[in-house]
């Protein structure tokens, strides 16, 4: 059984820490940083997932094949991945190699080499990630709308980079980057696993104990100003991709259950959501439509997807916004909001019955929050939500004449 609590710890560098006691075989720990995409400068664009993917070639201690092996000759495994807004570097092993975890982590973190043989190597690889991008309309689709979005602002650029941009990278870039945006005070150690808190503190600070003190000394630049727009694009496909949504401003933790919960009735992963019967399931107009709300740590982003053949689009189009129309202006009733209740509390505890996703989510909302919220006490506010609540963030969040669209025709 899980144990639902989470305990904390800061070392004196400034490095966070949440653990939670799991009884299982596996232990996952992940260090999570908060600096993604929104903190490069114009010349950098791309270099926070560049590093992501370098940062794995060598250390000061180990060559390549030692990093990638250390972990994987005892069966486990190691990854990364990067956003705008925080990097996130983990690995999942069997308990007994927990410290031998850390010590990798703690080491291409804070000891990579960045040799330029390995650098020039892996541009190449993020070019061929660039070009397979490009040519998957329904994924590029995203962040160009991002990019449309938050024109002008650093959240708006892309993760990946461009071409010419990530041609240009040199190990100075990424060693400057890294000193302005790599902070102790800004990275968090996440464990969700079998492992005692005490053991958890001990090799912590074995490992990350001795790294020097670097607080942040910046503040992001907020996003203001957001104003509709809406473009077309020629595209030679055989399929019309459209996106509709908008930027909202940051929600308290009440408002920001509301518009999950409206984002999962509207278009979430359930193949029951008011979207999909409406076009795919009654129609067929599309084969793919979905809606998602994301929580930026200044903003939100609210999106509609939605695939299809030309000349169903303009019947798409007018039956998305009578389905926004509809929760903008009619209130749900009893069984209605209990059932949509019941299905997104199932959803996230499947969700959270993974111990690796509940260290991912723990370490990134530790990040922004002295405490997290246990499933339980979570669940416990989505039951208070009202009908009312529920269709106020509709007309907000829903609201046609402030929702923005791309088009791939």
């Amino acid at each position: 059984m899980k144990k639902e609590s989470y305990q904390y710890f800061r070392l004196e560098n400034g490095i966070k820490v949440i653990q939670k006691e799991v009884d299982s075989p596996i232990t996952h720990v992940g260090m999570v940083v908060n600096t993604g995409t929104r903190d490069e400068l114009p010349e950098e664009n791309g270099i926070a997932h560049f590093i992501e993917h370098t940062i794995f070639k060598s250390t000061r201690k180990r060559n390549t094949y030692q990093v990638l092996s250390y972990l994987e000759n005892v069966g486990g495994d190691l990854n990364a991945y990067t956003t705008k807004e925080e990097t996130f570097f983990y690995a999942s092993v069997l308990n007994e190699y927990f410290g031998r975890a850390l010590d990798l982590l703690s080491d291409i973190v804070f000891n990579s080499a960045f040799n330029t043989k390995d650098i020039e190597t892996e541009k190449e690889v993020v070019l061929e990630e660039i070009n397979s991008y490009k040519d998957n309309p329904a994924e590029l689709i995203f962040d160009e709308f991002e990019n449309q979005l938050f024109a002008g602002h650093p959240i708006g650029t892309y993760i990946l980079g461009t071409k010419k941009s990530v041609r240009r990278f040199s190990r100075e870039d990424i060693l400057r980057f890294m000193a302005r945006t790599y902070h102790t005070d800004q990275m968090v150690i996440s464990v969700v696993g079998a492992i005692p808190f005490a053991q958890c503190v001990r090799l912590i600070r074995k490992y990350f104990g001795n790294i020097p003190s670097h607080p942040r000394d910046y503040r992001r630049e907020p996003y203001q100003d957001y104003r509709p727009s809406h473009i077309r694009k020629q595209l030679r496909g055989s399929q019309t991709h459209m996106i509709i949504g908008r930027v909202l401003p940051r929600y308290n933790d009440r408002k920001h259950l509301c518009a999950t919960l409206l984002n999962n009735m509207l278009g979430g992963p359930g193949m029951n959501t008011r979207l999909n019967m409406a076009l795919r399931e009654k129609k067929g107009y599309v084969y793919s439509v979905e809606s998602a709300y994301a929580a930026l740590s200044d903003a939100g982003l609210f999106t509609i997807y939605a695939g299809m053949d030309h000349k169903n689009l303009e019947k798409c189009q007018e039956m998305i916004h009578d389905e926004l129309h509809k929760l903008r202006r009619t209130p749900l009733g009893p069984l209605q909001l209990q059932r949509a209740k019941r299905q997104l509390i199932g959803q996230t505890c499947l969700t959270n019955e993974s111990n690796l996703t509940e260290m991912l989510s723990i370490g990134k909302n530790h990040l922004l929050y002295d405490e997290v919220e246990t499933i339980p006490e979570l669940l416990a506010k989505m039951e208070l939500i009202t009908a009312g609540e529920l269709m106020e963030m509709a007309d907000e969040m829903l609201d046609g004449e402030q929702l923005s669209s791309l088009l791939y025709i």
